[in-house]
């Protein structure tokens, strides 16, 4: 099968071995892959991995490797019953799955992305998704509403690493919230927060990326015209520089919260005297559960066709990670 993978450098392999699924697993038919920052940044070495990039995709399940039913039993089976429900249905992948120890807390309340022991497509001792084919194990795959295209579930990722916000912080409706950092991450985060009726500003430094979130009805602010003040209850930082994170702390309001959503790597000394004066609590945030991003996406509450800046084939694979290191792009797609 064909396949994108990192080995040192980026390559587009014809022949890679397609995957076959272990008991418990599905064989997942790619459709829709979606390229994101953490791809690039492994191939200039974060984690040290090597194989099939990619952990944003849809897809159909063709095969499910399933206990096999004994024969004293086939013939009391309603007709059709023994073929897993998933198989012929659009899904969408969680992107860890853990070790699925009896012992282990986090499997136990499937938490697989802190599991000690977990595999990450496309990151950590897993085989990713820019490929024809990729395997998960079916506990950890999603079906897709019928009313949503690929074009909006390839978000489903993106999208639950925003809700995972109000998974770990209860936002009051009166609670000033404010993200900050306009590129994909930010725009996805604001979306997501407004789609559930919160007091949502979205601020950054590109008019053109904050009027796709205006137009679906966020509050935006160029940051150059923006009073810095003290008076947000909850501060998103979605820039992943060390301008942004200082900034978002000249945010957040005494007791206030700072959410990082982004990683932000430094050698620069940072002045953290505010978050102790302040009594600023700072949370990290990263992925989040599928099931409410599949919901929100089933409402049709927010659409990310906007945030698309192009659709490429399997063949181009290695010009759409070019693209996507253009300063205005925003997602890439890979169409098998």
């Amino acid at each position: 099968m064909k396949a994108l993978v990192f080995d040192k450098e980026l390559k587009l392999v014809d022949n890679y071995e397609k995957p076959i699924p272990q008991k418990g697993e599905a064989l997942v038919r790619v459709t829709l892959a979606g390229i994101c920052n953490t791809d690039y940044e492994i191939t200039k070495g974060y984690m040290g991995y090597e194989g099939i990039l990619g952990h944003e995709a849809v897809g159909v399940v063709e095969d499910v490797n399933i206990a096999p039913t004994p024969k004293s039993e086939i013939s009391t089976l309603p007709q059709g019953e023994g073929k897993h429900p998933l198989i012929g249905k659009r899904v969408v992948p969680e992107i860890s799955y853990g070790c699925k120890d009896p012992n282990c807390e986090w499997c136990a309340k499937k938490n697989y992305r802190h599991c000690p022991n977990r595999h990450t497509l496309g990151i950590w001792r897993k085989d990713g998704v820019f490929a024809q084919y990729f395997t998960m194990p079916v506990e950890v795959l999603f079906e897709v509403p019928d009313n949503v295209p690929d074009t909006q579930a390839v978000f489903t990722e993106p999208l639950a690493a925003a809700l995972e916000i109000n998974e770990q912080l209860h936002i009051r409706p009166m609670d000033k919230v404010i993200v900050l950092g306009d590129g994909k991450l930010g725009l996805i985060t604001a979306l997501a927060l407004n789609a559930q009726n919160l007091n949502v500003t979205l601020v950054g430094k590109h008019q053109n990326k904050l009027d796709i979130a205006k137009a679906q009805g966020v509050k935006t602010a160029l940051l150059n015209d923006f009073k810095i003040e003290k008076i947000y209850d909850v501060v998103v930082e979605a820039t992943g520089s060390v301008n942004g994170f200082e900034t978002s702390i000249a945010l957040t309001k005494p007791r206030g919260t700072l959410v990082l959503k982004s990683t932000v790597a430094t050698g620069k000394e940072l002045n953290l005297a505010p978050i102790v004066i302040d009594e600023i609590t700072v949370l990290g945030s990263r992925c989040g559960q599928f099931p409410p991003a599949l919901r929100l996406l089933e409402s049709g509450k927010v659409d990310f066709s906007p945030l698309i800046s192009g659709v490429y084939s399997m063949d181009d694979a290695k010009e759409a990670f070019e693209k996507n290191k253009e300063k205005d792009t925003l997602k890439v797609l890979l169409k098998m």
